[in-house]
């Protein structure tokens, strides 16, 4: 059940985070506070199942972070610093995307500068992060069974003649 659920949110946190670093109207500080109520709700849900421990909250880092950059001021080299601290989760390709797309909604926010945006790429640039922008919506986590051993020995097996393993042998 963990693991569906940590495979679940996964596709949630892909599916919500591309559509992010695609769409121009949902990049707004607007959106990033429903981005971070919907995903508090998930995160409570999950402590309400007791699935706190099944990694499917840790899917869905990228997306809070993306949220709370969404949130943030971005005007002085104080905010690129703390912009740049927050957003581990996320590559540089992707917050430059989202600083880029951002929107403001009404008279009291401001577009991000592109001496903002340079700020960013220049505390950023030693970043080993991959090339991609957005993220595998198909990615599948392996799946992993407990072992469970038995309590029955060996010795006590019975096969019967029916199955005709005469083959086996008892060492």
């Amino acid at each position: 059940v963990q693991q569906v659920f940590k495979q679940l949110f996964y596709m949630i946190n892909a599916f919500a985070l591309n559509n992010l670093l695609l769409r121009k109207d949902v990049c707004s500080w607007s959106t990033g506070m429903q981005l971070r109520f919907n995903i508090s709700q998930l995160e409570e849900w999950l402590r309400g199942k007791n699935l706190q421990q099944s990694g499917a909250a840790e899917t869905l880092e990228p997306l809070i972070q993306a949220a709370q950059l969404l949130q943030l001021k971005k005007k002085t080299s104080e905010d690129a610093e703390a912009i740049c601290s927050l957003c581990t989760s996320l590559t540089t390709q992707q917050i430059v995307k989202i600083l880029n797309l951002y929107t403001p909604m009404n008279e009291f926010e401001e577009r991000v500068t592109v001496a903002f945006i340079r700020d960013i790429q220049m505390h950023l640039q030693e970043r080993n992060d991959p090339p991609q922008l957005l993220l595998d919506f198909k990615h599948m986590f392996p799946v992993l069974f407990p072992f469970n051993p038995s309590s029955i020995t060996m010795d006590s097996i019975h096969l019967p003649a029916s199955l005709n393993l005469e083959f086996l042998n008892k060492v």
